[in-house]
């Protein structure tokens, strides 16, 4: 199946079985750690429908609501959750905004906070964001950049940087959801905007069969050392965070916990614990895994790292990026 928002080529899901965990002492000293999850999707389907969706795998073209989402993540000890805009139509941006803010009103569900759909290349960009300059729980914009729509260099265009630059002036941030092969226009676009946090989701739209290539029937999407360099131009700009999520959607079928590793450890490495945060991405991890599988196997590829490193990747971190009270 084709799933275009990523541009992967994703293989059916090949049940983990056992996650080849090496250290299950280490795993339960930090299993009740709480989570922050800060890429939660939802789409009910009513209230509005991606575009993209209908050719989605049959996995994620469902509902999948709240009531979903809780019960995905029962027994996690995950406590607060930062929605992710779904890259909707254009003309539905308003209506998503104000669907998860008035989830977040309501109080009953662990969403407390989003991060909006925005089309920062058009001149309609800075109106539209007016009206939640001053809403604190609209915490940032994103616009996936890796859909054929979205041609290379368009985040350096005079437009986008300038809308981008606004979200700092409002004090919102900008996701960076990119081809893994782009991800150095990224670096630039914070270098313009230094005013402006940005987060980069997916570990940089890391593929993990660039490390195994024979792990899978279509070759990978990039190759490690330029996204290596990629990443490190990124974190090398101190408005840059990084987001551990996406990852698993593309691991190859069968996967194990260490085909998920090498990208995840270098991401930790080059921003450093202060500077990444968790993320779920549910229901696109369902493409890979459950959401438990994808947060334990994350678990025991960071169970090495100080319980204070560990605990600042899945919470604490999250919670002061985005101000969460």
């Amino acid at each position: 199946m084709r799933y275009n928002r990523r541009q992967f080529t994703y293989t059916a899901l090949g049940v983990c079985g056992a996650l080849a965990v090496q250290d299950q002492s280490l795993i339960a000293q930090t299993a009740n750690l709480p989570i922050i999850d800060t890429h939660q999707h939802l789409w009910d389907l009513v209230q509005f429908q991606p575009p993209w969706l209908g050719d989605a795998d049959a996995r994620i073209a469902a509902k999948h609501d709240m009531r979903d989402y809780v019960s995905e993540t029962t027994g996690l000890n995950l406590v607060k959750a930062v929605y992710m805009e779904v890259d909707v139509a254009q003309a539905d941006q308003v209506k998503e905004a104000e669907y998860v803010l008035g989830l977040i009103r309501d109080g009953k569900s662990p969403t407390v906070a989003a991060v909006i759909s925005g089309r920062p290349n058009s001149p309609d960009f800075a109106p539209y964001m007016e009206r939640y300059r001053n809403n604190a729980a609209i915490k940032g914009v994103r616009q996936v950049l890796h859909v054929p729509s979205a041609q290379r260099g368009l985040c350096l265009q005079a437009q986008f940087i300038k809308s981008v630059q606004l979200l700092g002036a409002m004090g919102k941030s900008f996701d960076l959801c990119m081809r893994p092969t782009e991800l150095a226009d990224g670096a630039e676009l914070a270098g313009r905007c230094p005013d402006t946090r940005f987060i980069v989701d997916h570990c940089g739209n890391a593929d993990p069969k660039a490390w195994s290539p024979a792990n899978g029937p279509t070759p990978p999407t990039h190759d490690v050392d330029s996204w290596k360099r990629d990443i490190e131009k990124l974190a090398a700009r101190p408005n840059v965070v990084c987001k551990i999520s996406g990852i698993v959607a593309g691991a190859p079928r069968g996967w194990k916990t260490d085909d998920l590793a090498p990208a995840i450890n270098f991401c930790l490495d080059a921003f450093g614990p202060d500077r990444v945060m968790f993320g779920g991405d549910w229901p696109v991890c369902k493409l890979g895994a459950s959401f438990a599988q994808w947060v334990n196997s994350l678990k025991e590829i960071v169970s090495q790292r100080p319980t204070a490193a560990q605990k600042k990747l899945l919470h604490d971190n999250a919670q002061a990026f985005y101000g969460l009270s």
